[in-house]
């Protein structure tokens, strides 16, 4: 970094200008107790304004009526200004109440801010436990030769041969407190910087949509370069080194049995005694949930960027179909005008309006006919040694009993949700079950499905284990 670099992040980074302000103390302490502890990505604005008023009460109280002698909503519309950018203000789809979330730059400065306190446990070993291991994956996964590939696996395999035989002979050895700690609040503070770093992803392609908009109100030529250009950026945040971490990331995320597997070593990892002699955040317990509700509002974003090159495209049509339907009806006028006053001269006519082709590529090769020739064999009883216990224990999902279910349920309430109707007649099923109703729904044509309200279907498998899915606000009416 040099000097001009620096004095051009002063003067443009919502951090730097965050970190100069004089209300600094005052926005830093309400935005990390309101956002960054309880892990929130965004407030409505009367709540947030609500909780600031309960704030600046205090402090007047404190420092005087001159300490912050403005209202709570003009200082979040204030921090929200695209001069300052602490704070980003939007609408949500349906809705007619802002909402405020955190920037990424806030989040940076209030982290910085926090890696200035004194830290009462600085672990050491874990980290570089942490640098070994990953140098390690590097070197062993950018390895192109199998033969030292299969010499690092047998001396891994050696190692845990050797550990198994210590463990059964009595030897057990148990990770002291200390290092029980230390691990633990390095994982605390890798998950809390996730969040952060899923505000920068979104903000990325928040910043790529923003560009699409103003490209398109500005645009005057073809749509094909156009979308070309749009579809480029597009493809160079999906490919880039950041693109692909956060795909990987989700696809890892989304799969049930790691969530089950996450979830089983939050939860032993909080019962251990070490753990809870630091009185961790409990929260922490729900850490990955917040992680796919961060991804899911990064996915969000794309979807509206893929919507706004939609609606464009929809305007591009009609715009030219409209420009055809008036040479239509240009020519229709002048056909019209022709008829009752033809031209003078030699008559004219027209064999075809349009010229044939008829190419000789475009024929095709000669094919023999078949024709099929039929032995008369008797056919004799086979035998197999297979089992055909497999042919009975295929599902069958009655739609008539659905049906049934629901019009049974539709005459005591002119209408009901499809979570209300899984009450009182619970998933059999499974999963089978539960996309039958969606057919059922959406083929009739009375029921309505609302995308912005979704519901949480649960259910237990044969198994006994408790499944889960995410669908639509699906309501059915008489």
């Amino acid at each position: 970094m040099d000097y001009h670099q620096l004095v051009g992040l002063r003067q443009r980074h919502p951090a730097w200008r965050l970190l100069c302000s004089p209300h600094a103390p005052l926005i830093v302490s309400f935005l990390e107790q309101t956002f960054v502890s309880p892990n929130l990505r965004s407030l409505d604005q009367h709540s947030l304004a609500a909780r600031l008023d309960d704030l600046l009460y205090g402090l007047n109280q404190e420092l005087g009526d001159n300490g912050y002698p403005r209202p709570a909503i003009e200082y979040l519309d204030t921090w929200a200004d695209n001069a300052n950018g602490w704070l980003r203000k939007y609408y949500p789809p349906g809705s007619d109440e802002a909402h405020f979330e955190l920037t990424p730059a806030t989040e940076q400065a209030v982290a910085w801010l926090a890696s200035l306190g004194k830290r009462q446990f600085i672990g050491t070993e874990s980290r570089l436990l942490a640098i070994f291991e990953l140098l390690k994956q590097m070197v062993e996964g950018s390895e192109t030769d199998p033969q030292q590939r299969i010499a690092e696996l047998e001396k891994r395999k050696a190692a845990l041969d050797e550990e198994i035989a210590r463990i059964r002979s009595g030897d057990l050895q148990l990770m002291d407190d200390t290092r029980v700690k230390e691990r633990f609040l390095e994982v605390s503070a890798t998950a809390r910087s996730l969040l952060a770093d899923f505000r920068e992803v979104e903000q990325n392609f928040r910043d790529l949509d923003r560009a699409v908009r103003e490209r398109i109100a500005t645009w005057d030529g073809g749509k094909g370069a156009l979308l070309g250009d749009i579809f480029g950026e597009r493809d160079m945040i999906r490919d880039s080194d950041q693109g692909r971490s956060f795909r990987a990331f989700w696809e890892f995320l989304m799969s049930p049995a790691r969530q089950e597997e996450l979830t089983a070593l939050l939860s032993r990892a909080f019962e251990l005694a070490p753990v809870q002699s630091l009185e961790p955040d409990r929260r922490l317990l729900r850490v990955h949930y917040d992680w796919l509700d961060a991804g899911e509002s990064a996915q969000r974003t794309v979807a509206r960027l893929s919507e706004q090159l939609r609606r464009y495209l929809d305007d591009q049509a009609w715009l030219e179909n409209r420009r055809i339907m008036h040479l239509l009806r240009d020519i229709e006028t002048q056909a019209l005008a022709l008829r009752e006053h033809p031209p003078e001269g030699e008559p004219f006519s027209l064999d075809e309006s349009a010229p044939s082709l008829n190419l000789a590529l475009d024929r095709p090769l000669y094919s023999p006919p078949l024709k099929p020739r039929i032995d008369a064999q008797i056919l004799l009883e086979g035998k197999t040694e297979s089992d055909t216990a497999a042919l009975f224990e295929q599902i069958y999902i009655d739609k008539a009993q659905l049906l049934a279910q629901i019009r049974q349920a539709l005459r005591q309430h002119p209408r009901i949700s499809l979570g209300e109707l899984l009450q009182q007649y619970p998933l059999r099923q499974g999963l089978a079950e539960l996309v039958a109703y969606l057919d059922l729904a959406a083929n009739d044509k009375r029921s309505a499905f609302d995308d912005s309200q979704p519901q949480l279907i649960q259910w237990h498998d044969a198994e006994g284990r408790l499944r889960r899915a995410s669908v639509p606000l699906i309501v059915f009416s008489q």
